[in-house]
């Protein structure tokens, strides 16, 4: 287990050691979105989901798509899409439907080359690198997964710190489990 963590800890450092291009424009849209739209299905979809919870908590109108509750896009929302792969097919489908109706797509993914990013208006690299060691301590997409979770932890610092929120506020807004 040791020698896993320390892989995975060292490989997601690695991989947010450099300003990830789209960051500003990333945030920019968050704020100046009406309402904010996330994506993603399975690991991926987790943490989309983890992502959209803090906003929510920033007090932001966030919602994740395919939720019973989920208003429909309109023109002038932000819709996230988070896919390792950028070739999920229910993925590229929403940002090509979200797009016609005037919606702003940000794609986070692995593959700059895929339909995805294709579909999308800003993508965001989350590129861990490759090696021999990768399929054996940290399978399939966990890399991309762990290091997009602690890439949207770091975009709300940031966002806290341009709308003048705190842990406070957002505790405010924080579930209260009974």
């Amino acid at each position: 287990m040791r020698e896993s963590s320390e892989y995975i800890i060292k490989m997601v450092s690695k991989t947010l050691e450099n300003d990830i291009e789209g960051t500003d424009e990333f945030v920019d849209a968050i704020i100046g979105a009406r309402k904010v739209f996330i994506y993603g299905v399975g690991r991926s979809g987790l943490i989309a989901k983890a992502f959209a919870i803090r906003l929510v908590q920033m007090g932001l109108e966030v919602y994740f798509v395919g939720e019973t509750v989920t208003p429909i896009v309109e023109d002038g929302n932000l819709v996230v899409i988070v896919s390792h792969t950028g070739e999920t097919m229910s993925a590229i489908q929403t940002a090509n439907i979200v797009r016609r109706v005037g919606a702003r797509v940000i794609a986070i993914t692995a593959n700059a080359h895929s339909k995805l990013a294709s579909a999308s208006n800003v993508v965001i690299l989350i590129h861990p690198p490759k090696d021999d060691d990768r399929r054996r301590l940290a399978p399939l997409g966990t890399l991309f997964e762990n290091a997009s979770l602690i890439y949207f932890d770091s975009i709300i610092a940031r966002l806290m710190e341009k709308l003048g929120q705190s842990e406070g506020s957002m505790r405010k807004r924080h579930a209260i489990w009974v």
